[in-house]
């Protein structure tokens, strides 16, 4: 009986430390973290000089953690559809939390997911990569022009690298 009583009393302080901590933590705000405009505009030159390398002109933009565009960039011969492409492939990795190439094999005809991709303003092509830091995700980039998602992706993914050490948390 008394290891009952004992066993109960110390349930009884752990939820109650437990809450009480909880509430210490939440007090009805949140902090985050946001890429500096500096780091997304280095982020999209570092994506559209690789692009450029491997002879493509494209659009790259890069997008908040809450899918706002923060950066732009066309280049001179890139398609006009190109600039909102790479603004929609950004804003659906930051959506859907997963880089737009992998997204467009999980949402394609006869997936389950495959409605998803009849939601506004999704883009799913590859070209879309996040961009995280300390285990979160910060913004994504887009990148759209080049000959496939496939080709977009690598740029994007150069943008993202390029950035890597003002990132790191």
């Amino acid at each position: 009986m008394r290891n009952s009583a004992s066993l109960s009393s110390i349930l009884v302080a752990a939820a109650l430390t437990a809450a009480t901590g909880a509430q210490a933590q939440d007090r009805g705000t949140f902090t985050v973290r946001h890429l500096l405009p500096e780091i997304a505009m280095k982020a999209t030159r570092a994506a559209l000089e690789d692009c450029r390398k491997r002879g493509f002109q494209v659009a790259v933009a890069v997008v908040d953690r809450s899918g706002v565009a923060q950066a732009l960039v066309r280049d001179r011969f890139a398609g006009p559809h190109t600039p909102d492409t790479a603004i929609g492939k950004a804003w659906t990795a930051v959506s859907f939390r997963t880089n737009t190439l992998e997204f467009a094999a999980e949402t394609q005809a006869g997936k389950s997911a495959s409605g998803i991709r009849n939601l506004p303003d999704v883009v799913a092509i590859g070209g879309g990569v996040l961009i995280e830091a300390g285990g979160s995700i910060v913004g994504a980039i887009g990148v759209s022009g080049a000959p496939g998602g496939d080709a977009d992706e690598l740029c994007a993914k150069a943008g993202v690298a390029a950035i890597r050490e003002d990132i790191e948390l």
